[in-house]
């Protein structure tokens, strides 16, 4: 097998560049591609050096300014010398129930082979996507990232799965909760644990030696749980002391580099679930040993309201760029029955609330450019002019979902919003969603999805935003990113009603019923 490395010359340099503060860097996206969607979904295709470069040039003359490459979950899509590569293991010449593959339902193999040979197949020929990823987004007038993947547990519920490091399987001692383990959360790797933080500085620095990147992400978002409940305050410790380590080894390669590299860390959406899960990013900032903090939900749906003044107020001071985390799926509570996926109204919505409320970048996650994406993907390349910037997302429709945060450290109520809610006559509910900017003149309307309740019912519920009545105008059916469960209805809402920032929604519901969703949508 190719082990072939790619080693970058060095350049002596007198000075290192300063770093760009989020003040002159203000708006754009930093857009994430994951470790495996590249070779799922180019297997087969003939893969030379031309058309590896390729995919980095739909992002060229976008609003994408950060381009950040996730190189790994447990094990490394590239030829790694210190970790293992996705195909260790593979025999490319064997069956789909070849020993790598055979925990798989056979149905499985074939999807989790295209990736493994894909991989396999370019490092036997040489080519090191993450290498020329770099280059030719250096040379498009991107800023090329490499993100990492702290604690990946993707199908930890199958012992023997092909994506799991044989580090991980062998060392069951190193887990999170090894005396339960019935959850995917129990079989984190402890970072409390210097034998872990040990396994993943040796890819950090083989990072730093084979990739002249001009940042690195460290991705402590997968998947979110890195110590033994009840010792979240000590592992705090552990991963700054982690932390300070990476940002003094990438000082060194900046001298060798000629050029500044930036540390970016993912954490929990809102500060007092990343301190209480371990991640305090804000501590990172204000020692000077990150640059880009992405606040964000971990998966399970988009979070519209990301406190961003809060974040503000603890980053005071700092030069760290926030780049708040939009994810692809959209559930209004926890425990939803059916995921929906995010179309560019809805992006919109959140990103022009995030913007507005002070963010120095819009972030997506799970946003690529086929399969794990948007669903109206005929609007890709129009996303990614729009949403990182208010200028270019004024006047549209946008969509303002009430969803949750999807993360909490151990002992917080899981997260709250007053969905499902249950209707009877003569009882009031509230909900508060944030907006943005102020709209624009033209249509609003208020929208809620509501089971067990006919449009006759609904005629004669009272619903108002900020005290102004509005006027019911019977079912609505968007086109893309609705739920599956009950129908939407609309509610008229009068010129100058919504205003900027939070908006609040009263509802007097005057029959039964249950309501799933609720949103506010402009300009639609």
């Amino acid at each position: 097998m190719n082990r072939r490395a790619f080693v970058s010359g060095t350049v002596a340099v007198a000075a290192v560049p300063p770093v760009k503060t989020a003040a002159c860097t203000k708006g754009g996206i930093a857009l994430n591609e994951d470790n495996s969607h590249y070779f799922f979904t180019r297997a087969g295709q003939k893969l030379d050096a031309a058309k590896v470069d390729s995919w980095v040039d739909q992002y060229a003359g976008t609003q994408v300014r950060e381009l950040i490459i996730s190189v790994n979950s447990m094990r490394t899509s590239y030829a790694s010398k210190v970790w293992d590569p996705i195909w260790r293991g593979y025999d490319p010449n064997g069956p789909d129930d070849q020993p790598l593959l055979a925990s798989l339902p056979p149905e499985g193999r074939k999807t989790a082979r295209n990736w493994i040979h894909t991989a396999w197949q370019l490092a036997q020929d040489g080519i090191d996507v993450y290498a020329r990823w770099i280059a030719r987004a250096r040379k498009l007038g991107l800023s090329p990232w490499l993100s990492t993947r702290m604690n990946d547990l993707h199908n930890v519920d199958d012992e023997r799965a092909y994506i799991h490091s044989e580090f991980w399987r062998e060392n069951p001692q190193y887990r999170r909760v090894p005396y339960r383990g019935d959850r995917w959360i129990d079989k984190a790797l402890d970072f409390g644990r210097p034998e872990v933080r040990a396994h993943h500085m040796l890819l950090v620095r083989e990072l730093a030696e084979r990739y002249d990147f001009d940042g690195l992400e460290l991705d402590w978002m997968r998947f979110g749980f890195h110590f033994r409940p009840g010792y979240e305050t000590e592992g705090s410790d552990a991963i700054t002391a982690f932390t300070r380590d990476v940002r003094a080894l990438l000082k060194q390669w900046e001298k060798k580099r000629g050029h500044r590299i930036l540390l970016g860390a993912r954490v929990p959406s809102r500060p007092h679930t990343a301190v209480g899960l371990g991640m305090d990013g804000v501590r990172w900032a204000k020692e000077g040993l990150i640059d880009m903090l992405v606040p964000c939900p971990f998966w399970a749906t988009i979070e519209f309201d990301i406190p961003i003044e809060e974040w503000k107020r603890e980053l005071s001071g700092t030069n760290v760029i926030l780049a708040p985390g939009l994810e692809v799926l959209v559930r209004p509570y926890p425990n939803y029955r059916k995921p929906i996926l995010n179309c560019i109204e809805t992006v919109r919505g959140a990103a022009s609330a995030m913007l507005d409320r002070g963010a120095d970048r819009v972030y997506l996650f799970n946003y690529m450019d086929s399969e794990t994406a948007q669903s109206d993907m005929e609007n890709y390349s129009r996303l990614l002019r729009e949403v990182g910037q208010l200028a270019t997302m004024a006047g549209k429709p946008r969509r303002h979902v009430l969803t949750y945060s999807d993360t909490w450290a151990p002992g917080e109520p899981v997260g709250r919003n007053g969905l499902p809610a249950e209707a009877a006559p003569g009882r009031w509910h509230e909900f508060r969603l944030a907006v943005g900017p102020k709209p624009s003149p033209g249509p609003a309307s208020v929208v809620l999805g509501v089971e067990k309740a006919t449009p006759d019912e609904l005629r004669r519920w009272a619903l108002r935003i900020n005290g102004h009545l509005t006027e019911f105008a019977g079912e609505t059916k968007p086109a893309l990113a609705v739920p599956k469960d009950c129908p939407l209805y609309a509610w008229r809402v009068s010129e100058g009603a919504v205003h900027r920032g939070y908006n609040v929604v009263e509802i007097r519901t005057e029959s039964k019923g249950t309501i799933h969703w609720v949103e506010i949508s402009i300009g639609a």
